[in-house]
């Protein structure tokens, strides 16, 4: 990983998967822009920024075009290219995400929609020209997208969105030898994740009925990252990659 430049949009606090991400891939000698959501935020992202040299820490609302457009800048006049992107970001509103799917409302469908999966291919598309010698990109879904999870609601045809978007993004950019995948983690204890209904009896189940009988840690996560950002993985593209202990392959 030495020598090697990449963003990292979605680090919240220190239990963010986004974080787990950033510091393996640090510690593997990789050199990362962080970025962080609004004024909230930037005094818990800021000392982590710290922590790993991060020498880019911008504010980054997905929904800000102006913002987008001015990280890009940045790296850009600092690093000349970008070498690996990853986006660990969704949201939906809480009234929305808690009730039944059947009654979301439109707003809140979009709203979950725009910064949960398109953000994904707005970042893409920032990033293209700045992986001139190719690029990895991923993304985090969650088993929700594939089969009905109680209480995962409105996100579950998000996420089922982001991982198509991910397939179609591999077949647009592989010809620039840009890699496009999606990690699929356990549940994981984040701020996201405090928005569903009955969350700690999510991850006790997948605690119990994993094989290996154990949750997910954020740096498991960020070793899975590791390796899709690594040459190792050069011929893995358009993948939704499972990192839950096995949990998916039981009926």
């Amino acid at each position: 990983m030495r020598g090697l430049k990449g963003l990292i949009v979605g680090v919240a606090n220190e239990h963010s998967i986004a974080w787990g991400c950033a510091k393996v891939l640090y510690e593997a000698g990789a050199e990362i822009a962080l970025t962080y959501q609004n004024e909230k935020t930037k005094g818990y992202v800021q000392p982590l920024a710290a922590q790993i040299s991060s020498p880019i820490f911008m504010p980054l609302d997905v929904t800000n075009d102006a913002q987008l457009e001015q990280l890009f800048e940045r790296i850009k006049s600092t690093w000349g290219r970008l070498d690996f992107l990853i986006h660990a970001i969704a949201f939906a509103p809480k009234s929305d995400l808690q009730g039944r799917f059947v009654d979301c409302t439109r707003e809140g469908f979009m709203i979950a929609m725009d910064i949960s999966c398109h953000s994904l291919t707005r970042l893409a598309k920032a990033a293209e020209p700045l992986m001139c010698e190719g690029g990895s990109i991923i993304t985090m879904s969650y088993y929700g997208a594939e089969k009905v999870v109680k209480n995962y609601n409105l996100m579950g045809p998000v996420k089922a969105a982001l991982e198509a978007s991910v397939r179609y993004l591999a077949m647009d950019l592989g010809s620039k030898n840009i890699r496009v995948n999606a990690l699929s983690p356990g549940p994981v204890n984040t701020r996201a994740a405090s928005g569903l209904a009955n969350f700690d009896d999510l991850m006790a189940k997948a605690a119990d009925e994993a094989p290996i009988h154990q949750l997910v840690t954020i740096e498991a996560i960020g070793e899975a990252s590791a390796f899709l950002v690594s040459n190792k993985a050069r011929f893995i593209t358009g993948q939704v990659i499972y990192v839950d202990g096995g949990y998916n392959i039981r009926d």
